[in-house]
């Protein structure tokens, strides 16, 4: 790690030779390699963008020159190379630093990322914003190809044609965003990469580029140093010079002497310019490159072998994800009008079985959340019954479709929302813990929440059978055990269960959090406490009776989500409360406080927040005082 040891800011690279900086991308390697098979992490994707970082920090000067990483999961030799070489190790630990640019990081983090397609209208701003101030300094957004199916990098695409300033796109192309590329664009570069078309252009391209003056033998000179590029320099550039860019490349994104030289000569254009840097996702690493999407986000592996290191928990039970994926196949066997829509997220989701059951039943999207929830609106009006599995937080991005495309015209679309609640290491991005709040208020929606994989079963079965829109919250991780009901029945009626009696106090709690009420109440005895604990499961349409008769009765309330507490769970039955006059309460609602969440182990963010056992029993205890 001798070169390594040597940068300690994006100057330091300026110093080396072409030679030397491809030394070190071997050592910055060998280093993600080391530090991801312990910590965990985004893997594949850094592996494939480090000599496109060394390069851009070697040609650009940050901080005064930004750049703007997409999606913010290939970051890792950014943040090496700009001061955080000796934190590192601590890369999504708690307490140490975030898997994703973060502003109040460094000065080189120019804009926080987490989700996808946001960097092209955020480095359109930020041009525009230097512009207005007389501020110097470039603009560089670095996208993935998986990232350009969404319609926001279009839209900064478009707007930023239309200006016509300033403005430099790197497109780091490696055929992948999580799961392989899907969509019209991705298969349209992949054609013209590869196709017939490529090899006309090949051998008729060069006699006429050379017949230009000047202009076509600098052309000329820059596709011999980037491997393939005829197959790219006038095909794809169609699309986008129709957008009002500069197309360059491709570029091969492994050879930095190309890099170093196409940016270079792309730093002096004066006007919106697409570099196309060709990238293999996983480069450098066997395992990571026969399966970059098993080393898009991995936890502890062996580096040897590539497996994962084995734990207590691995063999005893499957991932909710695969138990709702699996719940779903077993119910699209049974009714031809289930379809499954995805975005981007085939594995993340649990859908591998149901797609290769029924490959014509079965949509990915890309990276397209808002069309997911109005194409399923589509399905729905044609009478399928549509499951859109999504992550809470990248639901976020299809508000307005919910609201307008599906639950206005009353549409039986399901919205199944896995990583629901707090995620763990990757942070306030994708922490799930708004959903309850931005869907409660939604008219026809049903809404809910299982405390097992039971019950998650159940309520699949139950939000089909719907005549309407529905959603489901399930958080990430295991399973609680085996699955005890064979059959998948629906839950009549929409009703809570009451888990336990008791006269002190009524906890209401719902989803995952149940356990630890169930676990609270037992703490609350040890102190001659008794408490009545209920599973809600239906935020919407809530068990008003039961839930209210307890109350009541008895006089206090503790109310438990993982969620944001204002505007959640809690504050449904508040506002429950009051519509039935039931006013002499004593209430306490546990749930996530209103500031965003850092990164951390699920269990130990839950623990200091208060969302356990023991934070549930000090919650009823002092409405008991």
């Amino acid at each position: 790690m001798a070169l390594l040891e040597s940068i300690n800011c994006p100057d330091d690279l300026k110093k080396l030779t072409i030679a030397e900086m491809e030394a070190l991308a071997e050592e910055i390697r060998d280093l993600l390699i080391e530090r991801v098979s312990i910590n965990g992490g985004h893997l594949a994707s850094n592996l494939g963008s480090v000599e496109l970082t060394i390069a851009l920090h070697h040609v650009f000067d940050s901080p005064r020159d930004r750049i703007i990483w997409d999606v913010g999961h290939q970051a890792y030799v950014h943040k090496i190379l700009t001061g955080r070489r000796d934190l590192f190790h601590t890369i999504r630990r708690e307490g140490g630093i975030s898997g994703f640019p973060k502003r109040s990081e460094s000065v080189h983090d120019a804009f926080d990322t987490g989700h996808s397609s946001t960097s092209i209208s955020a480095a359109l701003g930020m041009a525009e914003g230097k512009r207005n101030a007389g501020a110097a300094g470039d603009v560089i957004a670095v996208i993935g190809d998986g990232a350009m199916t969404s319609g926001l990098a279009f839209e900064g695409l478009n707007h930023a044609g239309h200006l016509g300033r300033k403005l430099i796109v790197i497109l780091n192309d490696n055929d992948m965003s999580i799961s392989p590329n899907v969509g019209a664009l991705s298969g349209y570069l992949h054609r013209l990469m590869t196709g017939v078309f490529y090899n006309r252009v090949k051998k008729e391209t060069k006699q006429i580029l050379e017949g230009i003056p000047r202009v076509g033998e600098s052309m000329l000179k820059m596709a011999r140093r980037a491997e393939d590029t005829f197959k790219g320099l006038f095909a794809p550039g169609m699309l986008f010079e129709e957008l009002g860019f500069e197309y360059v490349g491709p570029v091969d994104g492994h050879r930095v002497e190309a890099l170093v030289e196409t940016l270079h000569k792309v730093r002096e254009f004066d006007w919106p310019t697409l570099v196309h840097v060709i990238t293999k996702k996983g480069k450098g690493y066997e395992p990571a490159e026969k399966n970059p999407s098993r080393f898009h986000g991995i936890g502890p592996f062996d580096i040897e072998t590539g497996e994962p290191q084995a734990s207590a928990s691995a063999v005893t039970t499957p991932a909710l994800s695969k138990v709702f994926g699996d719940a779903l196949t077993a119910l699209a066997a049974q009714d031809a009008r289930i379809v499954a829509v995805t975005a981007a997220m085939t594995a993340g989701t649990g859908l591998e079985s149901f797609a290769k059951a029924f490959p014509r039943r079965f949509y990915d999207v890309g990276i397209a959340e808002p069309h997911a929830a109005t194409f399923a609106a589509g399905l729905a009006a044609e009478g399928m019954r549509p499951v859109v599995a999504v992550y809470s937080t990248f639901l976020q991005r299809s508000y307005d479709e919910i609201i307008h495309d599906v639950c206005l015209q009353n549409l039986p679309v399901v919205f199944a929302l896995d990583r629901a609640g707090i995620v763990g290491e990757d942070g306030p991005t994708h922490h799930g813990v708004f959903d309850l709040s931005y869907l409660r208020h939604i008219p026809n929606l049903m809404l809910m929440a299982p405390r097992d994989e039971n019950e998650l079963r159940r309520m699949l079965k139950t939000a089909l059978d719907h005549i309407g829109p529905s959603a489901i919250r399930f958080p990430r991780g295991k399973a609680l055990g085996p699955v005890a009901d064979a059959a998948i029945e629906p839950i009549p009626g929409a009703r809570a269960e009451v888990l336990r009696e008791g006269g002190d106090v009524v906890i209401c709690a719902l989803g995952a959090v149940v356990k630890d009420a169930v676990a609270a109440a037992g703490i609350l005895h040890g102190n001659g406490v008794e408490a009545t604990v209920i599973n809600a499961r239906f935020v919407k349409p809530m068990d008003e009776e039961l839930i209210s008769g307890y109350v009541s009765r008895i006089g206090r309330i503790v109310t438990v989500e993982e969620n944001a507490a204002q505007g959640g769970f809690g504050s449904a039955v508040a506002e429950m409360l009051i519509r039935r006059n039931i006013f002499n309460t004593k209430t306490a609602m546990v749930g996530i406080p209103d500031r965003f969440i850092e990164h951390g182990s699920r269990r130990s963010l839950l623990d200091k927040l208060g969302v356990s056992a023991s934070g549930i029993a000090a919650e009823a205890e002092r409405i008991l005082m």
